[in-house]
C-alpha cells in the first residue's frame, strides 16, 4: 500500500529521475491533481458503506432507481446538472480593455498619440486614437467568434448514459443526473458520474486518465473497510483503491454492472480535478502553433524592412515624429498578428458545418490534415454497411444435415416460421436469446444494445417466441471480446438447473463441442464428417456475404457464481445463423469518388474472407485477384512491419482481423509515409484510432473510448460522410491558402510602396491614418469572408496534399508577389501622376492614392476567391459574406473620402465620379491579370495535372 493517500504515476521519477526534469506546466498539472485526488468527496464516503446502507441513505431502489421524475427535478435543483464547467468570470468590458496593454504595436501607438499631444498636434493624437480603438476592436470581435465557435463545438456530442428510472430504462444525457440514480453500464461505455457499484459481472474498468495507473482496475460491489487504511493520512482510502466506486470519466473495459450515482458534476472526483487545474492554460494546436511561426517570420522580415525605412527616411531629413508615426503604422499593417485568429474563426466555421453534414471534427487541426488523407481504413459493419442485422438463415446439423438445405427467413416473409421449430432450431434460438445484453427501451419502443444481439431478439417474433430473460436466473456472464471470439452466460432455470449457452465464432465454437442437438433434441457424437459439413454450411453462408453465429450449451452440475473459460469445453453443437447487413446505398458513390481522387480503399473485419470479398465488390471495393487484394489476420499475425508495408499496397481487404490488428496497419501504412484516416466504435480500436492521423469514431455505435480518441466522429455511422468531410477539409486548406494570398499581397504591397517613396526621396503615398484603414480591410471581414468560400466539389477530383507539403508553396508565393507587383505599380502610377500635376503632394494626390490601394485591396480579394476558378465559373454571388464585406468595405471608404469628420480623420477630400472610375479602371488590372493566370493555368494543366492540381 503506498504512502500517498491517491495513486498517481510519475513516469520521470518511475525511470529514475525525479520531477525536476517536468516542464512547468507538467509540474502544475500534477501539483494540481495530487490536491485534487486528496480531497474529499461523496465516493470516499460510499466506498466503505454496503449496498444496503448506500440505497438507504440515498433513498432508492437496486432494481427501480428512482421512484419518480417529481423526486430527480427535485434533487437536479438542489444538487445542480451533472456537468462540469468553468464560469469565466472576466467580464467582456474587462477583455477588450485588456487588448490595449497586450499587444506592444498598440502600445507604441498609443505612445505615438500622447507625444503628438505634447507636440501640439491634437488632431494627429485623435485620429490615431480613433484608429487604436477601431484595429482593437476588429481583433477581440474576431477572437470572440472564435472562442463561441468553439464552445459550440464542445456540444455538439453529448454523453449518454443508461437510466433506470422507476423500473424503466431509457438513454438520457448525462447532464440530468443526480444522486441516487440507477444506472447501468457495460463494456465500452465512459462512466457518466461518480457511482457506487451494486452489481458487477467480469467488470474491469480503465482509470488511467485519473489515476495514470494504465491496468485496468477490478470492480467489485462489496464495502471497504476504512480501518484497513489507518496507516494513510487521516485514513483516507486511496483513489486507485476504491475498488467498489466506478469514477465520472473513466471507461469500462470488460463486463457490464449497475450502480447508484453518489457524486455529480464537480462534487466527483473528475471535478475535484478539473476546479483545480481549469486556471492552468490550455496549449496552442500544432495548426496555430505553425501560423504564429509564420506570423513572427513574417514580422521579423517586416521590422527589419520597417528599421529601414525609419531611418532612411530621419536621415533624409524628415520629421521623426512622422517616420516613427509612419512606421508604427507600418509595422501594424505589415505583421499579419490576426492571421491565427482567422484561421482558428475559419477552422471553426468550416468544423460547423461538417457538423451540419454529419461529420463532427473535435480537434480543428485535424481539418487541414483531412485534406492529405490518402489512405482510408474502414470497418465494415455499421460503416459500410447500414449496421441493422437482421437473421437471415438458420441451419442446425440435427433437422437440415444437407449444407443445402438451409432455412431462410428472407424466403418466408409472408410464412409460419413457427412449423419449423424442431428442438435443435428452437434450442439455437434460445441460446440466441439468453446469450443476449440487449434491453428494451419503453421510450424508443424497440431493442437497444449490439446490432448482432437487437436482431437475435427481433428474430424471435417471426417464430411468435417471446423474450424468456425474465424467467431465467442469469447467474454469471462470461463476456465476448476480440481475443475470446464468443459469449458464455450461465442460466439458472425454475427448477435449480443450471446450463451455459453460448454463441460466437463458428471456428471456436466447433473446436470446443464434442457433440450435436439432433432434430428431437437427443445428443449425438459429432465425428469429423460432421465437422466438414458444419465448415461447408458455414462458408456457405458467409460466401453470400452473411455473418456467421454458432451456438451451444452444456448442462453444469456447478452452480456457483464461478466462470472460466476453462469452463467452456465439451459443448453440444445447436446449429448456425447467418445475419444479413446489406450496404449503405450511398457508398457505392463515395468509393468511387476515393479512387477517382487517388485514395487507397481498406476494408477491415471480422468477417471470413469470402464474407469480404462479396462484400466488397457489392460496394465498389477492387478485388481482381483476392489472393493478393485479401490478407486474413492469421498472415498478418506472421508479417512484420516491413513486410506487412511491402505488400499493403495491393491489399484492399483484411479478414479476419481484430482490433489489435488495426494498430499493424496503422503502423505499416505511415511507415511508408501514407496520411491515414482510420474507423472504428469499439474500445480496441482507440489505440489505432490514436495513432492514425484521422481517427474517425462512430456516433451512434461507438464506445465513447472510441469517441475521445478519435479526431473525428460520424453522427450517422456513415462512411460516405468522410468522403463530405475530406471534400470539406481539402476546401478549408484551399480557403487558408486564399485568404493568405490576400493578406501578404496587401502587407508586401503597402511595405513595398512606402519604402519606394523613402528610397526614392518622394512624399509617403500614404498617411499613419490611411496605412491602419488598410490593417483592417486585411485583417477584417474582407479577409474572413475568403475563408468561408464554398467547397468546389472538384477538389476531390485531385490528388491528396503531401504532409510535407507547406501552406506557403512556390506557387503560392509567385502568385502573391505578382499581385503585390501589380498592385505596387498601379498605385505608384497615380501617385506619380497626381503629383506630377502640381509638383507637390496635396491632399487630393494622398486620396487618389490611398482609395486606388483600397480599390487595388478589394479586386485582389475578389481574385484571391479561387486559385485556379474564374469568378465568371464560380459565380458572383455564391459566397454572400463576401459579397457584403466587400461593399461595407467600399462603403466605409467612401465615408473615408466625403464625409467631412472622417475627412479630417484620414486627410482626405472629395473626389469626382470620373475619378472613382478612372481608379477603378486601374485597379482592376490585378483582377484581370489574374484571370489571364487562372485561363493559362487551366490551359496548361494537362501538361503539368501534379503541379496545377493544388497551389
Amino acid at each position: 500500500m503506498s504512502d500517498n493517500p491517491f495513486t498517481y504515476y510519475d513516469k520521470d521519477k518511475d525511470a529514475g529521475g525525479s520531477s525536476a526534469s517536468l516542464n512547468s506546466q507538467e509540474k502544475e498539472i500534477l501539483e494540481a491533481t495530487n490536491a485534487a485526488l486528496t480531497k474529499p468527496n461523496p465516493s470516499l464516503e460510499y466506498c466503505t458503506l454496503s449496498v444496503e446502507e448506500t440505497l438507504h441513505k440515498l433513498d432508492t431502489d437496486a432494481k427501480l432507481g428512482l421512484s419518480s421524475v417529481e423526486e430527480a427535478t427535485k434533487r437536479r435543483q438542489y444538487y445542480g446538472p451533472n456537468e462540469i464547467s468553468v464560469d469565466d468570470d472576466e467580464s467582456l468590458v474587462k477583455k477588450f480593455l485588456s487588448n490595449f496593454v497586450e499587444d506592444r504595436l498598440i502600445l507604441l501607438l498609443m505612445g505615438s498619440a500622447i507625444i503628438s499631444v505634447f507636440l501640439g498636434n491634437i488632431d494627429d493624437a485623435i485620429s490615431i486614437t480613433m484608429a487604436i480603438v477601431i484595429v482593437v476592436t476588429v481583433g477581440f470581435v474576431q477572437e470572440y467568434r472564435s472562442e463561441k465557435s468553439l464552445e459550440a463545438l464542445n456540444k455538439l456530442v453529448p454523453q449518454e448514459c443508461h437510466l433506470i428510472r422507476g423500473g424503466r430504462e431509457s438513454n438520457v444525457l448525462a447532464t440530468n443526473l443526480v444522486p441516487g440514480d440507477l444506472v447501468r453500464f457495460r463494456i465500452g461505455d465512459r462512466i457518466p458520474a461518480d457511482i457506487r457499484i451494486i452489481e458487477c459481472n467480469d467488470l474491469t474498468i480503465d482509470e488511467s486518465n485519473l489515476t495514470g495507473e494504465t491496468d485496468p482496475v477490478h470492480k467489485s460491489y462489496k464495502a471497504l473497510s476504512r480501518d484497513s487504511y489507518n496507516d494513510q493520512p487521516n485514513s483516507i482510502v486511496p483513489v486507485a483503491e476504491r475498488t467498489n466506486i466506478a469514477y465520472m470519466g473513466t471507461l469500462v473495459k470488460e463486463g457490464n454492472g449497475r450502480g447508484i450515482v453518489v457524486g455529480t458534476g464537480r462534487e466527483t472526483s473528475f471535478g475535484n480535478v478539473f476546479e483545480m487545474m481549469s486556471s492552468i492554460e490550455k496549449p496552442k494546436t500544432p495548426l496555430q502553433l505553425t501560423m504564429d511561426k509564420l506570423g513572427k517570420d513574417l514580422s521579423l522580415a517586416s521590422f527589419v524592412v520597417i528599421g529601414i525605412i525609419c531611418v532612411v527616411g530621419i536621415i533624409q531629413g524628415r520629421s521623426w515624429l512622422e517616420m516613427f508615426q509612419i512606421s508604427v503604422s507600418l509595422a501594424v499593417a505589415a505583421i499579419p498578428e490576426g492571421l491565427p485568429i482567422i484561421v482558428t474563426v475559419t477552422l471553426a466555421l468550416g468544423v460547423l458545418r461538417m457538423a451540419k453534414r454529419k461529420a463532427i471534427v473535435r480537434r480543428l487541426p485535424s481539418v487541414e490534415t483531412l485534406g492529405s488523407v490518402n489512405v482510408i481504413c474502414s470497418d465494415k459493419t455499421g460503416t459500410l454497411t447500414s449496421n441493422h442485422m437482421t437473421v437471415s438463415k438458420i441451419w442446425c446439423l440435427g433437422s437440415m444435415a444437407n449444407k443445402l438445405n438451409v432455412l431462410s427467413l428472407d424466403k418466408n416473409k409472408g410464412g409460419n416460421l413457427k412449423n419449423y421449430l424442431t428442438d435443435d432450431v428452437k434450442t439455437t434460438l434460445l441460446c440466441g436469446n439468453l446469450c443476449n445484453n440487449a434491453s428494451y427501451s419503453q421510450e424508443h419502443a424497440k431493442y437497444l444494445g449490439n446490432p448482432t444481439d437487437v436482431a437475435l431478439l427481433e428474430q424471435l417474433q417471426k417464430f411468435e417466441l417471446a423474450d424468456v430473460r425474465s424467467e431465467y436466473t442469469k447467474v454469471k456472464e462470461l463476456s465476448f471480446n476480440s481475443k475470446r471470439k464468443m459469449m458464455a452466460t450461465k442460466i439458472q432455470d425454475n427448477e435449480k438447473k443450471t446450463t451455459l449457452f453460448i454463441k460466437g465464432a463458428f471456428e471456436r465454437i466447433l473446436d470446443k463441442s464434442s457433440s450435436y442437438l439432433t432434430e428431437k433434441g437427443k445428443i449425438e457424437k459429432l465425428t469429423a464428417g460432421h465437422r466438414e459439413t458444419i465448415i461447408d454450411c458455414a462458408n456457405t453462408l458467409a460466401s453470400e456475404g452473411l455473418r456467421v453465429l454458432a451456438f451451444a450449451k452444456r448442462a453444469m452440475t456447478d452452480s456457483s457464481s464461478k466462470l472460466v473459460e476453462d469452463d467452456i469445453s465439451d459443448l453440444v453443437f445447436t446449429g448456425l445463423i447467418g445475419m444479413n447487413d446489406p450496404p449503405r446505398s450511398s457508398v457505392k458513390f463515395a468509393i468511387d469518388q476515393f479512387l477517382q481522387g487517388g485514395i487507397h480503399i481498406i476494408m477491415i473485419t471480422g468477417d471470413s474472407e469470402n464474407t469480404a470479398v462479396n462484400i466488397a465488390r457489392q460496394i465498389g471495393i477492387p478485388v481482381i485477384d483476392p489472393k493478393l487484394s485479401v490478407l486474413s489476420g492469421d498472415k498478418l499475425n506472421e508479417m512484420t512491419d516491413d513486410q506487412l508495408a511491402n505488400v499493403i499496397d495491393h491489399v484492399n481487404i483484411f479478414a479476419r482481423a481484430t482490433p489489435e490488428h488495426k494498430l499493424n496497419i496503422v503502423r505499416a501504412l505511415r511507415r511508408r509515409g501514407d496520411v491515414v484516416a482510420m474507423t472504428g466504435d469499439g474500445v480496441n480500436d482507440a489505440p489505432a484510432l490514436k495513432l492514425a492521423d484521422i481517427g474517425v469514431s462512430m456516433g451512434r455505435m461507438g464506445t465513447d473510448v472510441a469517441k475521445e480518441a478519435s479526431d473525428m466522429i460520424l453522427t450517422d455511422d456513415d462512411f460516405s460522410t468522410i468522403l463530405t468531410a475530406i471534400e470539406e477539409g481539402k476546401g478549408i486548406f484551399n480557403n487558408i491558402q486564399n485568404f493568405l494570398s490576400f493578406q501578404l499581397s496587401t502587407s508586401i504591397a503597402a511595405l513595398s510602396l512606402v519604402a519606394l517613396s523613402t528610397a526614392f526621396m518622394l512624399p509617403n503615398p500614404l498617411n499613419a491614418m490611411q496605412i491602419l484603414w488598410i490593417n483592417i480591410l486585411m485583417d477584417g471581414p474582407p479577409a474572413q469572408s475568403l475563408g468561408v468560400e464554398p467547397v468546389d466539389h472538384e477538389v476531390m477530383k485531385k490528388p491528396p496534399r503531401k504532409r510535407t507539403d507547406k501552406i506557403l508553396t512556390a506557387e503560392l508565393l509567385k502568385r502573391l508577389i505578382g499581385t503585390a507587383s501589380c498592385i505596387i505599380l498601379g498605385t505608384v502610377y497615380v501617385f506619380v501622376k497626381e503629383m506630377a500635376e502640381d509638383g507637390q503632394v496635396t491632399a487630393r494626390d494622398t486620396t487618389m492614392t490611398f482609395t486606388c490601394f483600397v480599390f487595388f485591396d478589394m479586386f485582389n480579394a475578389l481574385a484571391c476567391r479561387h486559385t485556379t476558378k474564374s469568378i465568371f465559373e464560380i459565380g458572383f454571388f455564391t459566397n454572400k459574406m463576401f459579397n457584403l464585406a466587400v461593399g461595407f468595405s467600399l462603403l466605409g471608404q467612401m465615408c473615408a473620402i466625403y464625409i467631412p469628420f472622417f475627412q479630417a480623420i484620414f486627410k482626405t477630400e472629395s473626389l469626382a465620379f470620373s475619378d472613382l472610375i478612372f481608379l477603378a479602371m486601374i485597379s482592376s488590372s490585378v483582377f484581370i491579370i489574374d484571370e489571364i493566370r487562372k485561363y493559362w493555368v487551366k490551359k496548361n494543366s494537362h501538361m503539368d495535372p501534379l503541379r496545377y492540381s493544388i497551389v
